[in-house]
C-alpha cells in the first residue's frame, strides 16, 4: 500500500522517455542524406527497404509487447526494456553513421546499413513500448496520471521546437549542408541527449517498477489465450483504439508537409508563416495543456478528449471558412488586420485543443491495462501498448495515401505542391479536405466511439480502489 502514489518528480521525469524516442526519430528523419550520400544507394532501392521496414516495424509490435509482459525481476520489468532499447539505437546507429560510410565496398555499405536499421528498429520499438506501459507502474492514481501527461506534452514540445532549429541553424549552417559529417556529429549530440533523458526515465521508474506494483501485484504471467481474450472481450481497448485511429489519421492529414506548404505556401501566399506561428503558438499551447490536464485531473481522460475533439470541431470549422475565402497576402504580421488576428487566434486555439485532446490517448492507454487487471487479473501492459503502436504506424501510412491520391487528382503526380504555386479552386478543396473535413470527421468517429466508452473518471477511482485491495490482498 506504500507505493500508492508516485513522487511528483517521478511523474515529471518519467515522460524523458518519450522525448528521448523522439529526438531519435526526429534524427532518423535525415537519414535520406545519408544513404544518398555517404552510403550510395538509389532514391528506388532505399523507398523500397523503408516500404519493407514499416511492415518490419508493424510485425516486431506484439513480439515485443509479448517480451515486456514476460519480463520481470531484480532489475524490473520496463527498466531493462528501456536500456535494451536505447542501446540497441547507439549500437546500430553507431555503426550507421560512423562507421559504414568509412568502408570501401559499396555492396558492404549497403549491407551494413540494412542490417543495423533493422536492429535499430528493435531498439525503437522497445523503447517506445515502455513509454506506454510504464506508465501502470508509475501510478494507479488518477488525479496522479495527468501530471505525466502534463509533462509529456511539454517536454515534447520543446523538443519539437528545438531540434528541427538545431538541425538548421547550427548543423546545416555549420557544415553548408546535411553532409556526412553534420550528420554524424547531428548523431553524437543527438544520442547523448537521448540517453541523458533515458538515465532521467528510469531513475523516475527505479523505487516504482517493483512487482508489487504490476498489476495486481501476484506476478502472474498472461498466456496467449488470455492475449486473444483482451483483444475479443476489452471494450473499453476497442474503443479507445478506434477513437486514437481517427484521432491519429485527423492530426496526420492536417500536418502533412505537402498540406502545410498549399496553406501557408500557396492559399496564405507566406510560407515563413509557418515558422513564425511555431514561434508564437509555443507559450498558448503550452498555456492551454495546462489547463487541459487541470480539467483532466478533476474529470477524467474521457471527457477531456471528448469535449476537447468537440472543440477541435468548432474550431477547425472556422479555419474552413477562412481558407475557402482568403486571399494570398491578408494574413501579414508587416500590417496586422482583421483577418490576421482572426486567423492567429483560431489557429492557436485549434492547435493547443488538438493537443490536449491527442496527449490524452497515453495515459488513456494505461486505464485499459489497469481495467484488465480488474476484469480478468491480467497484466499485459506490453501486448495493450504495442497494439496501438501498431495502429498507429497503419493509419500513418494511411494519411499519407489519402493526401498523395488527392493530390495526385489534381495532377501533382510528379511533383509535390511548392510555395509559391499558382492559387486554384483544386488547391483550396484539397487543402480544406485535408487540414479542414477529414479531421473533422475524425473527430466525430472520436466523439461517438467515447460514447459508449466507460472508464470515466468515476469508473477510474472504482478501478484504483479495487487495484489497491488487489495488492492489499496478495501483500
Amino acid at each position: 500500500m506504500k507505493n500508492e502514489k508516485a513522487k511528483t518528480w517521478q511523474l515529471i521525469l518519467f515522460p524523458f522517455n518519450d522525448a528521448a524516442t523522439n529526438i531519435i526519430m526526429m534524427l532518423m528523419s535525415f537519414v535520406s542524406y545519408l544513404y544518398t550520400g555517404a552510403i550510395g544507394t538509389s532514391v528506388v532501392f532505399i523507398s523500397t527497404f523503408l516500404t519493407a521496414m514499416r511492415i518490419w516495424d508493424a510485425v516486431t509490435d506484439p513480439v515485443i509487447g509479448w517480451i515486456i509482459d514476460h519480463t520481470g525481476g531484480r532489475f524490473g520489468k520496463f527498466r531493462p526494456m528501456i536500456l535494451l532499447g536505447y542501446g540497441l539505437m547507439l549500437i546500430s546507429l553507431g555503426l550507421m553513421f560512423l562507421a559504414a560510410p568509412s568502408i570501401g565496398s559499396e555492396s558492404a555499405r549497403v549491407a551494413l546499413f540494412v542490417v543495423c536499421y533493422i536492429f535499430y528498429i528493435f531498439g525503437y520499438t522497445f523503447q517506445t513500448a515502455c513509454s506506454k506501459a510504464g506508465q501502470t507502474c508509475i501510478t494507479i492514481d488518477p488525479e496522479q496520471r495527468p501530471i505525466i501527461t502534463r509533462a509529456n506534452a511539454i517536454i515534447n514540445s520543446f523538443v519539437f521546437m528545438l531540434v528541427p532549429a538545431f538541425a538548421s541553424n547550427y548543423i546545416a549552417a555549420k557544415y553548408q549542408g546535411f553532409t556526412t559529417e553534420a550528420l554524424q556529429e547531428f548523431f553524437l549530440i543527438a544520442m547523448a541527449v537521448a540517453g541523458l533523458f533515458t538515465a532521467f526515465a528510469i531513475a523516475a521508474l527505479w523505487t516504482r517498477d517493483v512487482p508489487e506494483n504490476w498489476g495486481a501485484g501476484d506476478g502472474k504471467k498472461v498466456s496467449i489465450r488470455e492475449y486473444l481474450d483482451i483483444i475479443k472481450n476489452n471494450r473499453p481497448l476497442q474503443l479507445l483504439i478506434v477513437s486514437c485511429a481517427s484521432d491519429k489519421v485527423a492530426s496526420m492529414c492536417a500536418s502533412n508537409t505537402s498540406v502545410t506548404v498549399m496553406l501557408f505556401g500557396i492559399i496564405l501566399g507566406n510560407y515563413a508563416l509557418n515558422g513564425t506561428m511555431g514561434i508564437i503558438m509555443m507559450i498558448p499551447s503550452i498555456i492551454i495543456t495546462l489547463l487541459g490536464t487541470e480539467y483532466a485531473k478533476k474529470k477524467g481522460f474521457k471527457d477531456t478528449m471528448k469535449n476537447f475533439s468537440i472543440a477541435n470541431i468548432v474550431l477547425y470549422a472556422f479555419l474552413g471558412v477562412l481558407i475557402m475565402t482568403i486571399t494570398p497576402g491578408t494574413v501579414t504580421f508587416s500590417s496586422v488586420n482583421f483577418i490576421t488576428i482572426l486567423f492567429v487566434v483560431l489557429y492557436i486555439l485549434g492547435n493547443g485543443s488538438k493537443t490536449v485532446s491527442t496527449s490524452m490517448n497515453m495515459p488513456m492507454i494505461a486505464d485499459c491495462t489497469d481495467y484488465e487487471v480488474t476484469r480478468t487479473g491480467a497484466y499485459a501492459p506490453g501486448i495493450i501498448g504495442t497494439i496501438f503502436s501498431f495502429v498507429d504506424k497503419v493509419v500513418s501510412s494511411l494519411s499519407t495515401t489519402i493526401v498523395g491520391f488527392l493530390l495526385a487528382g489534381i495532377g501533382y503526380t510528379s511533383t509535390l505542391p511548392q510555395p509559391g504555386d499558382a492559387i486554384s479552386g483544386e488547391i483550396r478543396m484539397i487543402t480544406l479536405a485535408c487540414f479542414v473535413i477529414i479531421p473533422i470527421v475524425g473527430w466525430v468517429i472520436n466523439v461517438i466511439a467515447l460514447r459508449f466508452y466507460s472508464l470515466s473518471h468515476e469508473e477510474m477511482l472504482s478501478i484504483h480502489d479495487q487495484l489497491m485491495e488487489k495488492r492489499g490482498a496478495e501483500s
